[in-house]
């Protein structure tokens, strides 16, 4: 009968492996030495009577049966780990943390934040996925995921850290060719830098419901490419204040109705660790927070 220790010997050596992209970035994390590691992993598929990863000079990757091993064994792991974080000292945080965040705040915010936080817990790692994508919480293996707008994750826990104001705005170079809208109806006698999503353009959402859709020859879905048109004067943009509040500051994008009231957009932490959440995830969410009420506050201030 097969023992539980001879069932999960090899498996912390492959997981880690496996986040850490090398045998030898494995046993840095593991303490040991990289033969080590590499002859446990062996060992791991010699029981288990597959090939999980393949080994070549450049690099390391994983067979489609060591890609399911992972997925499946991945989460086991972390949740040994997050047993062990649970009876810590409450502001002592280690262990990985990987967070999922959509491109719009990952780029401009949460990137040159998270050097801040990483210099307060010097026992974290973090791994930053940003994309607009949806990622699977549980079965791709995040702790935390950002999430704009309003919720469709079910079964996971939600905490709003921001409300995020949004604006139009567009270039001098612009108001100066085809001139400033008046009022919401002007808005149609306009070109826009049209936010597209799933091939229509997204409207324009004013308090208290009323939508307008855009029109405009140039749509995009990315906020970055929609900043740097507008920049260029090829219309007016529908965007989260923080991408432009640069801009605004300099003088090289303007508001445009600045009088009339948008709602502002919700901005979500998810998690799926129920009540047990590790310290490197609350940490990292009351960090999150903190950060973004700063600078709701600066933009409230402007």
């Amino acid at each position: 009968m097969t023992t539980i220790l001879e069932k999960t010997a090899g498996l912390v050596a492959f997981v880690r492996t496996v986040d850490a992209g090398s045998f030898q970035a494995a046993s840095r994390v593991l303490g040991s030495s990289p033969s080590a590691v590499s002859k446990s992993v062996a060992r791991l598929e010699r029981r288990l009577g597959v090939r999980l990863i393949r080994r070549s000079t450049r690099q390391l990757g994983l067979t489609s049966e060591g890609a399911a091993y992972y997925e499946r064994v991945a989460p086991l792991l972390r949740a040994l780990d997050d047993a062990e974080d649970t009876v810590r000292m409450a502001d002592k945080a280690r262990g990985l943390l990987r967070v999922t965040t959509p491109v719009e705040l990952g780029r401009t915010l949460i990137a040159s934040w998270v050097q801040m936080f990483l210099a307060q817990h010097s026992e974290v790692r973090l791994e930053l996925s940003i994309t607009d994508r949806h990622a699977d919480l549980i079965r791709e293996g995040y702790d935390i995921a950002v999430r704009m707008g309003e919720l469709s994750d079910v079964g996971l826990l939600a905490r709003k850290i921001a409300d995020l104001p949004v604006v139009l705005v567009a270039s001098p170079a612009y108001i100066e060719r085809k001139g400033s809208p008046s009022s919401v109806e002007d808005l149609s006698n306009h070109d826009f830098v049209c936010h597209q999503m799933l091939g229509r353009p997204y409207p324009v959402t004013l308090t208290g419901g009323r939508r307008v859709v855009p029109n405009g020859r140039l749509g995009t879905d990315d906020a970055g490419a929609i900043r740097q048109a507008a920049l260029a004067g090829a219309g007016i943009a529908h965007l989260m204040q923080f991408v432009v509040q640069d801009d605004l500051n300099s003088g090289r994008l303007v508001r445009v109705l600045g009088q009339v009231s948008m709602p502002a957009i919700p901005v979500h932490v998810v998690h799926a660790f129920g009540r047990q959440v590790p310290v490197r995830a609350r940490l990292f969410v009351d960090f999150l927070s903190k950060q973004m009420a700063a600078l709701t506050r600066a933009q409230r201030d402007i």
